[in-house]
């Protein structure tokens, strides 16, 4: 008995979204799939029956979702949440007399809403603003941990997924059908300083005594460590070190770290660990030990070397910041109703980890609020919002050039944070590193005003 209920019951959901289990074709003939639907009840992707019973699955916003509601082919599978919430999908909670009328009829039931945390505007919006370049857009409560958009680009349409699969499936170049949201493994380049600023707040006690001189580029063993355009900093402490995003500082508290203390404070911000996600992901990546030279150690502490992170894994790291050091299982999924309306099951937030304390949230949280106030996101200030974050630019060597990977990381309304949102472009010569912030205005300026 204890084993029947643990398959029919306990692991049901497993079991039936499985791509192996052979028996969800059974539940078809006898459903039609469910609709998903954004928060404000827009469907996102819905089965249209024709008159002669064939079914058709319809993505009515085409490529908007395309990665995050994924696809459903009866051929090629399905990915996003049309995989992850196929259980839901292919249950019918109709009303039970309606059921009976069906089942005499020889009728097919009709399958339950999912209704998504998405805000089909803001994902329009975010969409927008990226435009035509390669990235990635999230943008997430901070006290509830619900994800309203997440975009990746390029992206592909899936309605047209089996006619243009072999394309899509062979273009290297731009992987389309990769979510650069989750699956994007980058360098983080200056976001990662907020990893480097908490490390050494935990080790250094006196931590707003740090002074550094920058001279506009630092030189240890060799390796020399030139700050963006070659700007001068002078005289800095932390907190201007960070406004500022100054390599040549960040580099200095690098070499005064503790590395496997470094590593402890990295893994506690979730690199080399399992991330919180229904969807595919790919883990941050933080590589220093004992063993590595004092290059490695420099280039890391300003966010290159061998370090990797996912936009997604950015946005949790901000989000633990704003809501005071405790990160919220981020979800995507409000509830489940059946196609009247009637509510079967419903999400609610819940915490997922803390991450650091409250003293440290606050302090990080002052740091990237004078990134925005007086430092190089000062794009972003003077808004009908407030902004707290932090800016990157990650360079990397392309066949052609030295490129960079334009980011931005941060949240709204400081003092009782709302919005968190993270931006990465990629492939943006030097003059344009500030590209993700402007998008990230572009963005939040559609949402409030």
């Amino acid at each position: 008995m204890g084993y029947l209920v643990y398959f029919t019951v306990a692991r049901a959901n497993t079991f039936v979204n499985s791509p192996y289990n052979q028996r969800q074709e059974s539940f078809a003939k006898n459903v039609v799939r469910g609709s998903i639907t954004d928060r404000n009840g827009n469907i996102l992707a819905e089965t249209q029956v024709a008159d002669d019973g064939t079914e058709t699955r319809y993505y009515p916003y085409g490529s908007l979702f395309a990665h995050v509601i994924g696809y459903n082919d009866p051929q090629l599978g399905r990915t996003g949440l049309e995989s992850v919430e196929n259980f839901e999908l292919l249950t019918s909670n109709a009303f039970f007399v309606e059921k009976i009328q069906n089942e005499f009829n020889g009728t097919k039931n009709q399958g339950d809403t999912v209704v998504t945390t998405l805000d089909a505007d803001l994902q329009q919006a975010a969409s927008d603003a990226l435009g035509n370049f390669k990235g990635a857009v999230i943008v997430m409560e901070a006290d509830t941990g619900k994800i309203l958009a997440m975009v990746s680009k390029p992206d592909f349409d899936p309605n047209q997924i089996a006619s243009n699969w072999e394309t899509l499936n062979t273009d290297e170049t731009n992987s389309p059908l990769l979510n650069r949201a989750t699956s994007g493994s980058y360098a983080p380049g200056s976001v990662f300083k907020i990893v480097t600023t908490l490390a050494y707040m935990r080790q250094y006690s006196n931590y707003s005594d740090y002074s550094y001189d920058c001279a506009g580029s630092i030189t240890v063993d060799n390796t020399t460590i030139p700050c963006a355009g070659g700007n001068v900093h002078g005289h800095e402490d932390l907190r201007s070190s960070f406004a500022n995003s100054c390599n040549s500082s960040f580099a200095n508290l690098g070499l005064q770290l503790d590395i496997e203390g470094y590593r402890d404070t990295a893994e506690d911000l979730l690199f080399n660990s399992q991330l919180p996600s229904v969807l595919d992901y790919t883990k941050g990546s933080f590589v220093l030990d004992e063993e590595s030279p004092t290059s490695e150690i420099m280039m890391t502490a300003m966010g290159q070397g061998r370090t990797t992170v996912s936009p997604y894994q950015m946005a949790l790291i901000t989000q633990a910041i704003a809501n005071g050091g405790t990160l919220m299982e981020p979800y995507l999924v409000d509830s489940v109703t059946n196609y009247t309306g009637t509510e079967v099951r419903r999400n609610v937030p819940k915490s997922y980890a803390r991450l650091m304390t409250s003293a440290e949230a606050s302090q990080l949280k002052e740091y990237m609020a004078a990134v925005v106030n007086e430092g190089t996101g000062s794009v972003l200030a003077g808004r009908s919002y407030t902004v707290a974050g932090k800016t990157g630019t990650a360079e990397y060597s392309s066949e052609s050039s030295d490129m960079t990977h334009s980011w931005f990381t941060g949240f709204t309304n400081v003092d009782n944070p709302e919005l968190v949102i993270t931006v990465i472009t990629e492939g943006s010569d030097g003059s344009v590193g500030g590209r993700a912030v402007s998008i990230a205005g572009t963005i939040l300026d559609s949402y409030y005003n």
